[in-house]
């Protein structure tokens, strides 16, 4: 048992870096997407992701498969969805989710366009479903920096970032901090999006942020310990999920993807907090 999950680290290369670089990933995106299930933006996060291609498409036709240029115009492209969303939705009657799902459609259409136009199917499936198999020196140390920027920056910026979740009015009647806050997590948010299409793509890299800290919230109350959760549970997502890709032979992405999926179906049935098989037991007489 202890060689099978071991074995196809210890004799590949590529296999340890893949999950080198899963674990990078684990431990910086999920911590972001508890925030963004609090303050109920999970599909914010998913117009993101698709609104980093054509960036990354840009990137692409400008140097090839150049993880710096790939990832620059990533970022360039999602700070300017964040920022052409909120002056619309301060110039109009539209509410920033609407904004933002007509910015990543256009986003997600114009990608694709280019990549198709430009590049081949072969680049296309790269840059939207990512390979894990295949990440190198340079994939990884841009992993490994957006997940040190992203702890640290979180570390500074915890106890404003709490208040925002609950009390936004108070935090903007007591301190200054609430436009600087909620423009520092949009960045995270980007630059873990960013930092995780090399290995996802920008379609799925998103899982690995939501599905955790979704999965996160049956298991804990406190956010300091929802963080903890859905850590673990990307941590062993990307561990169980690499494994499964390696025996079963199937694409290694989406077996992680699916793997956090079925961390979440499973704590939807057994979760302590407020999971289905839990709910249906019987309580003590007067019990809340």
């Amino acid at each position: 048992m202890i060689h099978a999950l071991t074995d196809p680290f210890v004799h590949f290369a590529f296999m340890r870096r893949a999950l080198v670089g899963c674990f990078a990933l684990s431990l910086s995106a999920p911590p972001v997407g508890v925030f963004l299930v609090l303050r109920r933006l999970s599909l914010m996060g998913d117009a993101m992701s698709h609104a980093i291609l054509p960036g990354v498409a840009i990137g692409f036709l400008v140097a090839g498969l150049s993880v710096l240029a790939m990832s620059l115009g990533g970022f360039v492209a999602g700070i300017a969805v964040v920022l052409l969303a909120g002056v619309v939705t301060r110039s109009t009657m539209l509410r920033e989710d609407a904004s933002l799902a007509a910015f990543y459609l256009i986003s997600l259409a114009l990608g694709v366009l280019i990549v198709s136009v430009k590049g081949s199917s072969i680049d296309l499936l790269h840059v939207l479903f990512g390979t894990v198999l295949a990440l190198d020196d340079a994939a990884l140390i841009l992993i490994a920096a957006v997940a040190t920027f992203t702890m640290l920056t979180l570390a500074i910026i915890y106890r404003p970032l709490v208040l925002e979740c609950f009390d936004p009015n108070f935090l903007s009647s007591v301190s200054q901090l609430s436009t600087p806050t909620h423009f520092l997590f949009l960045v995270l948010v980007v630059l873990n999006l960013v930092g995780g299409f090399q290995a996802l793509g920008t379609l799925m890299v998103v899982g690995i942020m939501l599905l955790p800290a979704i999965t996160a919230r049956f298991w804990a109350q406190d956010i300091s310990n929802m963080i903890v959760v859905a850590v673990g549970a990307a941590f062993a997502a990307s561990l169980i999920g690499l494994l499964v890709s390696y025996y079963a032979n199937l694409p290694s992405g989406p077996a992680i993807i699916l793997t956090a999926g079925a961390g979440y179906l499973a704590s939807t049935l057994i979760g302590v907090q407020g999971g289905l098989l839990w709910q249906l037991m019987p309580r003590r007489h007067l019990e809340a």
